[in-house]
């Protein structure tokens, strides 16, 4: 099936790999279809995997084995909104457990370089509540993190 609108990720060779990860990693999240190059090209050979389809959270995505010339970068991240700290933590560890890296604020890349936001609703309540001392005490605690830890949030807001 042709979509309207897909998004496409480019990665070196690893796209099913990626998509196999996300598949199980994520709920709403499954592999629809593999294809393989019908002909050789420029990084590849006939029968290599040149394309995977496949969701991520019920997002339609194509993984393209374009080769080595692009690299993913923090200019397109995925933001998943997780329910507590027991689905931030899971979720988190999925990606750095396997080969991924943190950052700052929520934010890691998974072992092909793709970034995340691993972001509980929590936080975003905090950092938007009406109560502008209450959402900077929350900002200015998330902006120490890593990995988002509600029960502190929740306590920067109190005071």
């Amino acid at each position: 099936m042709v979509r309207r609108n897909t998004i496409c990720l480019w990665y070196d060779g690893t796209a099913q790999d990626a998509a196999e990860f996300y598949a199980h990693t994520f709920p709403d999240s499954e592999v629809l279809a593999v294809h393989r190059a019908p002909g050789d090209y420029p990084s590849g050979k006939q029968g290599d995997v040149i394309t995977v389809e496949f969701t991520v959270l019920g997002i339609p995505c194509l993984g393209l084995n374009g080769g080595p010339m692009f690299k993913h970068s923090e200019a397109f991240s995925f933001q998943v909104a997780t329910e507590d700290q027991t689905e931030t933590d899971r979720l988190w560890h999925a990606i750095i457990d396997n080969g991924g890296q943190p950052s700052a604020c929520g934010w890691c890349k998974d072992r092909w370089g793709l970034s995340w936001q691993i972001t509980p609703k929590a936080l975003i309540e905090a950092i938007t509540d009406p109560d502008p001392a209450a959402a900077k005490r929350a900002f200015e605690a998330m902006m120490g993190m890593t990995k988002i830890d509600i029960a502190a949030i929740d306590a920067a807001r109190r005071g």
